[in-house]
């Protein structure tokens, strides 16, 4: 009777294993297509055998651990290549916008620059026109207009990429908030010797999107929680603890400060990885650099024009004016290009002649103005004022195609981890009807085995009596 009670219990265990085999097996497929879900996987351990005479006799199966399928290979390879999808991503839009900006067209700031010379080396050919000479001020308010547009554009970039950069901040703090919660309960779950398998999902997922927008680093400690940091080693969760970043607000600027345990620290490109690095990148030091040289270019031009014009007359006999106002000297918040503009309020007042008793035919001055644009190199190159913004042209150009290729390269490498990681981790209806039949066939035969063990008993019961 002793060995059927035990048949019955082996019986009863390889039952309720089936079972709950059957239950994992359709989690996995219930999750077919839930981002981030990792495939679960029903660990079977035999019961251990008890002494029976000269015997061990076994006492059935149990599951003793329900496991997911994860590769720590793959998922640090496929966070390294999201880091790098996310910076590309973060200059990509920022980029489309300067390359319209700084275009090839006829219409842009060299065509501008070319058709103010052009205007002088009319008016060189009749200085006394007037047709000449409203045309040589009214090219000199149009390249005062071109100059600032470019700079007005530039600050709708920035104000965009900072805008940005305020609603990124929202979604990272909330981010960082549910990752230091989910430690808490896996460690929680998994002290108590169970398995977090959804919270350890929901967990990377989360970090995946901040690999992607931050550029994080994560290592593992000894008691199942992740812990969290900036590329330079600045913490953002320690256990279940999270830190806040904060944005903060520097003339038109929007910077961040990390804000953890009462201690507030400044946020450096160089601590940065993901799209914001890319977008910080983008504002400090690739579009300040297209500043300085608008504003370079700006300084020259004029400079080289009014030095010039101060030494002609106008056709009053006047002498000593400055043709653009004076933006040499101007305070670093006051940005050259901005401020690019014409003086002169008439065009008698321009400089056409070389001579104070000014003949009709004097054009001395306007074709010393007029050749400025083949022989005056901008200040430190060898460029003149046209081909100098044509380098300008060039170098978001070439900055937008790398971009594009790196961007693809990228996202081709992103898809490849990540359809290596679904095939590794990931579920399949396939693999998952087998298993489902194999384990429903072991119901069916542990049901079996109990009936044929109770009709024993039974027999044996009937016997006695």
């Amino acid at each position: 009777m002793t060995s059927l009670l035990n048949a019955l219990n082996a019986g009863k265990t390889s039952l309720l294993t089936n079972q709950k085999s059957i239950e994992i097996t359709g989690n996995n497929i219930a999750n077919v297509n839930t981002p981030g879900y990792s495939r679960q996987t029903a660990q079977l351990s035999n019961v251990p055998s008890l002494n029976f005479g000269n015997f061990f006799i076994g006492q059935g199966v149990t599951v003793s651990d329900v496991s997911r399928d994860y590769n720590v290979f793959i998922n640090r390879q496929l966070q390294s290549k999201t880091i790098d999808y996310g910076e590309e991503t973060g200059k990509s839009s920022s980029l489309a916008e300067l390359e319209r900006i700084f275009n090839v067209s006829g219409s842009n700031l060299a065509g501008q620059i070319n058709d103010f010379f052009d205007a002088w080396q009319q008016l060189a050919a009749n200085p006394s026109g007037q047709v000449e000479r409203d045309a040589v001020i009214q090219r000199g308010q149009l390249l005062g207009g071109a100059f600032a547009s470019i700079t007005n554009e530039l600050d709708t970039i920035e104000q965009n990429i900072n805008s940005e950069i305020v609603a990124g901040v929202s979604t990272i703090n909330k981010q960082l908030t549910e990752i230091a919660q989910l430690n808490e309960r896996i460690h929680l779950v998994e002290t108590s010797g169970q398995s977090a398998n959804s919270a350890r999902d929901q967990r990377d997922l989360i970090i995946k999107d901040l690999s992607e927008t931050l550029g994080v680093q994560t290592y593992p400690d000894n008691m199942g929680m992740i812990c969290v940091q900036l590329p330079g080693g600045q913490p953002l969760v320690l256990g279940g603890t999270a830190a806040t970043i904060s944005t903060v607000t520097n003339g038109t600027d929007v910077n961040l400060q990390l804000n953890i345990a009462g201690a507030t620290r400044d946020i450096g490109l160089d601590n940065m990885g993901g799209k914001f690095k890319g977008m910080f990148e983008m504002r400090d030091v690739f579009m300040e650099g297209l500043r300085d040289d608008l504003n370079t270019l700006a300084v020259d031009l004029s400079t080289a024009v009014n030095t010039e014009h101060v030494a002609g007359y106008g056709a009053d006999g006047v002498t000593g004016r400055l043709f653009f106002d004076d933006i040499s000297a101007l305070p670093p918040d006051q940005e050259a290009s901005r401020n690019f503009k014409v003086a002169l309020t008439d065009s008698s007042q321009v400089a056409a002649a070389g001579n104070p008793e000014a003949a009709p035919g004097d054009n001395e001055n306007a074709l010393r103005i007029g050749q400025l644009e083949s022989s005056r190199k901008v200040n430190g190159t060898n460029e003149t004022f046209d081909t100098f913004f044509s380098q300008m042209v060039a170098t978001v150009g070439i900055e937008a195609a790398r971009n594009d290729l790196a961007l693809s390269g990228a996202k081709d490498a992103t898809i490849q981890l990540q359809n290596l990681r679904d095939g590794y981790s990931g579920v399949s209806l396939e693999e998952e009807m087998i298993d489902l039949i194999q384990f429903q066939r072991g119901f069916q035969s542990s049901a079996k085995f109990l009936s044929t063990v109770d009709e024993l008993m039974n027999s044996l019961i009937q016997m006695k009596s």
